[in-house]
């Protein structure tokens, strides 16, 4: 769930003043994705193969569907930053068609199904902290083999594309635009050449675009836009003013006209916020507003006995020390203060001056406890019955409970296609109405996500409809009674993972919206849990899911929790939760918690416990008890309506207890050398103002640090990645070759000082050489977000945590063993793991049923492309088998099937009488247990390497 609080109730103190930043170039974007081009063919690690293993269950944030309208069994879905997935069995089974697209960012898709093209505004139109912005409109002629970009590049986001049904040719777009900057490229676009040409035909400002359009059923030329004047900052998100309201054209979108004056009943002004729309035909239209003006002052509630905060904000010192103890203790209590205020102390407090009673109120309001005292209208539905002339509320009531104070997250209505009284309008639930919106009930069930952004109507059959969410793809048929859920493909949006030392070891993450969850490295993503009923990863905790600690001595001791520093200490064995956040001394202003609040166990004692607000707190006792050991360690913090100047990260060096460095979310960065009791400032020679996404303290090298700054939030997709040697005193910058994108994560090698590991908006890249050079991992991996990556150090695997594509795994081993100085040998051939021999090698228990078939890797370097031969031979040197590999510069990994030739048989037995290679169902011969070689030959050098079958 999003959040979202006022301006006038986020507690900060001092103001900084913070430069602008500068947003990349729609020029220097399309740049940078033909450098990554570049960077693809070339990598030296383009062959390491990564895996998804999920999970899928709690699948990632829809924002369109199109479905075939002769073939309803047949859709594709939009996620917003997992790309486009194509079915067509009714959602069983899902297939991505968008991951060789420049970006995987969508908006809205159309699809033209008389000749299956596809069309897809990239950019999400929902305006939430992780809406990454798109490349323009891409399309697709052959269902999503290839793309092409057609423009629009700098518009960002895309709100909606209509294709004329009688005229695939004609296409009009509305572009949201920019997100965290004005721009120019935004309003509606018009092409009546296929996407060769545009032409813009509605401007507004620079800060308003257009974040819905609908047309008229069999009239392409009656259409709406709804234009949104929005603009999010790190600090404050401003999602209404005047520029907000409805455009009609009557000429299929060549001209526009703006129906929501003061005299058309629909609401004008500064608090018009995010429309969407809905046309039953071209009389009747239906709109769902996200009011932000103030709700009237209703007449005060009776007074009760029970004390408030409001109580104390006007309560004088002499009012405060009558009151009873018992009454004091009831708030005290009830509203969570920590043991120590009670009536007695607290009243002393009072007394001697320490705490005044208005401090009583202060102490509760932060950005967590303020997030539902928005006092705006929020949700409304207006209907016009004469072409948007005149428009009228169909209820009387609030719509109370749909928006809650974040309305720019949703904005979706609809009508069913053959009545024009049965609507159904999108928030938090999913709600139906059968009366023009004059009443609604809800059909958001247990199978149901909350958080909807899609829902598709059939027009033969109006009571099957097809819904997403934040949570996946939805299906009834009975008109939202009961649903289906269809979550096949691995679309979760981590934010951050982390793994544990079990054997086999185990993969813990958060993720937007769908809470924390924990599954075995084993794991496989497929259906057959269906059979077992129990899903291989579990449920930790809901909310927003955040970051997670595990006690290296108990597995079964995690630390994780949700958004705005909400951390908990979990024992898994009992299921017992302990609420751990920090609380603030009375008297004191509230600590001010990020978003993503940064948590990190001490490597030198697992008691300890440091979290990140806009001080580090210390624990000594697993998060029992908390000790502010920083000052502010931001620039202050700043004024508007999102949590602001907090830490977003923490580091301890690992050869130094209390050897500290932090990161924060308004570009400072700080050292401590003695455990908190003094803070060095190391940002000063850094770009300022930048989101401190990660800071690092090497583990080879005790001066070191890494850091990534990531501008985002300010449009500004540079590439910022920085080396210390002198504990923060200098830095170095090692972006070297990387493309445009900001940085999520960078991440140092445990086991090779020289291998560092980065994630951007787009893309996971390594360095070989300490950051003097970057590879692009592209084997499997689209062009998703990377929010975090992870190195199991006794697996060796690398793990990226994706925003929008799961977790991914492979095994990198081979380029741990790989020295620096060893990139320009002609050939190393690396170690290959033994392999379980099996009596269902190339057998199955039915005849029905495929042949099992074993699969091992053969992994080797070369220092250019050659020719390869692979050899494998028994212990006295006679070949069994061969496989000829055109191997690439670089590492090359090769798959066996461990199966051997007839003649390779023959030589097996010569040589091991007592052994009988027997043929299989599936007609092949396999290796019997034993130790072999693998030999290896390229550019004229052969390697070899011992293989063993256990």
């Amino acid at each position: 769930m999003k959040s979202f609080i006022p301006y006038f109730m986020i507690a900060c103190s001092v103001s900084a003043t913070f430069a602008q930043q500068k947003p990349t170039s729609a020029e220097t974007i399309q740049q940078s994705l033909i450098q990554k081009k570049q960077l693809e063919e070339q990598s030296l690690v383009k062959n390491i193969p990564f895996e998804n293993i999920g999970p899928s269950v709690m699948s990632g944030r829809v924002v369109d569907l199109d479905v075939n309208p002769k073939n309803p069994s047949e859709f594709y879905v939009a996620y917003a930053s997992g790309g486009l997935w194509y079915t067509a069995n009714n959602g069983t089974t899902f297939d991505p068609v968008m991951d060789t697209a420049e970006t995987i960012n969508i908006g809205d898709i159309a699809v033209d199904w008389k000749k299956h093209t596809l069309w897809v505004g990239t950019g999400e139109n929902n305006s939430s902290r992780s809406s990454y912005a798109g490349t323009g409109v891409l399309t697709s002629d052959d269902k999503g083999k290839t793309w092409k970009n057609v423009g629009l590049t700098d518009s960002h986001h895309i709100g909606r594309i209509l294709l004329n049904p009688t005229n695939p040719d004609e296409i009009v777009i509305g572009v949201a635009g920019h997100l965290y900057s004005p721009n120019e490229e935004r309003g509606i676009y018009k092409t009546t050449d296929g996407g060769k040409t545009w032409k813009k035909t509605l401007f507004i400002d620079k800060h308003t675009g257009i974040i819905d359009v609908a047309y008229a059923p069999n009239n392409f030329n009656v259409m709406y836009a709804a234009a949104w004047q929005r603009d999010r900052k790190a600090w404050n998100f401003t999602g209404n003013g005047i520029g907000s309201g409805i455009y009609k054209s009557t000429d299929g979108g060549n001209s526009w006209k703006k129906i929501t004056t003061p005299q058309s009943g629909f609401v004008t002004g500064e608090g018009v916020g995010r429309i969407g729309l809905a046309v039953f035909d071209e009389e009747t239209v239906y709109a769902i507003h996200d009011n932000q003006f103030r709700r009237k002052k209703e007449k005060e509630a009776k007074k009760t006995a029970d004390l408030t905060k409001d109580d104390f904000k006007t309560m004088s010192t002499a009012d405060f020390l009558k009151l009873e103890d018992k009454k004091l203790n009831a708030y005290l209590k009830t509203y969570g203060f920590q043991e120590k205020y009670r009536a007695k102390n607290v009243k002393q407090l009072v007394k001697n001056g320490m705490v005044k009673p208005i401090d009583l109120a202060k102490y509760l309001e932060n950005a967590n406890s303020l997030l539902f005292d928005t006092p705006v209208v929020g949700a409304e539905v207006y209907r016009s019955n004469d072409g948007g002339n005149s428009w009228k509320k169909t209820h009387l009531d609030y719509l109370d409970d749909i928006y809650y104070s974040y309305g720019y997250y949703f904005g979706q209505i609809q009508v069913n296609p053959a009545n024009k009284e049965h609507i159904y309008i999108s928030g938090v639930p999913i709600l139906k109405s059968k009366d023009g919106g004059k009443t609604f009930t809800s059909i958001s069930r247990e199978n149901v996500h909350a958080d909807h952004h899609a829902l598709w109507i059939n027009p033969v059959n109006p009571n099957h409809l097809i819904n997403g969410n934040d949570g996946g793809v939805n299906i009834t048929y009975d008109d939202g009674k009961n649903w289906i859920k269809s979550n096949q493909p691995s679309v979760g949006q981590f934010y951050a993972i982390n793994v544990d030392y079990e054997k086999p070891y185990n993969i813990y993450g958060g993720l937007q919206d769908n809470g924390v969850w924990v599954g075995s490295s084993t794991a496989r993503e497929n259906m057959s849990w269906h059979q077992s009923g129990h899903y291989p990863w579990e449920s930790l905790l809901g909310g927003d899911g955040m970051q997670v600690q595990i006690d290296n001595r108990n597995s079964d001791i995690v630390y994780t929790g949700f958004q705005f520093g909400n951390y908990f200490r979990i024992d898994r064995s009992t299921k017992k939760r302990t609420y751990i956040q920090p609380k603030h001394e009375l008297g004191e202003a509230p600590y001010r918690f990020n978003w993503q609040t940064p948590i990190l166990l001490s490597a030198h004692n697992q008691d300890i416990l440091y979290l990140g607000g806009n001080k580090l707190m210390r624990s000594m006792n697993q998060g029992d008890d908390w000790t502010a050991i920083s000052k502010d360690l931001t620039a202050g913090g700043k004024k508007g309506n999102v949590a602001y100047g907090t830490l977003t990260t923490i580091a301890e060096s690992p050869f130094q207890f209390g050897l500290l460095y932090t990161g924060s979310d308004d570009g400072k960065v700080y050292v401590s050398k003695n455990s908190g009791g003094s803070w060095t400032d190391i940002s000063g020679t850094l770009p300022s103002d930048l989101w401190v996404s990660r800071v690092v303290a090497s583990r080879h090298k005790k001066e070191r640090v890494y850091l990534s700054l990531n501008g985002y939030r300010f449009d500004d997709f540079t590439t910022y990645l920085y080396v210390s040697e002198d504990y923060g005193s200098s830095w170095k910058s090692i972006a070297s070759n990387l493309p445009s994108a900001p940085v999520n994560v960078i991440q140092e090698d445990p086991k090779n000082e020289h291998i560092l590991y980065v994630g951007t908006d787009n893309g996971a890249y390594v360095s070989l050489d300490r950051g003097i050079s970057w590879q692009l991992f592209s084997n499997g991996v689209p062009s998703v977000a990377v929010h975090d990556i992870v190195v199991q150090s006794e697996a060796n695997d690398l793990l990226l945590g994706t925003h929008g594509r799961s977790i991914y795994k492979t095994n990198i081993a081979p380029l741990q063993s790989l020295e620096t100085s060893k990139l320009t040998t002609p050939l190393s051939v690396f170690a290959t793991t033994p392999v379980q021999w099996s009596s269902r090698w190339g057998t199955t228990w039915s005849k029905w049923f495929e042949p099992y078939e074993p699969e091992t890797i053969f992994k080797f370097y070369t220092a250019a492309a050659a020719k390869a031969n692979i050899k494998i031979k028994t212990a006295s040197g006679a070949v069994i088998h061969t496989i000829t590999h055109t191997a690439d510069k670089g590492f090359n990994y090769v798959s066996y099937d461990l199966s051997v030739t007839e003649k390779g048989k023959k030589a097996i037995e010569k040589e091991f009488p007592d052994d009988r290679v027997e043929k299989k169902k599936n007609e092949k011969y396999y290796l019997p247990t034993g130790t072999y070689t693998i030999e290896v030959t390229a550019g004229g050098v052969s390697k070899s390497t011992p293989f063993e079958i256990k």
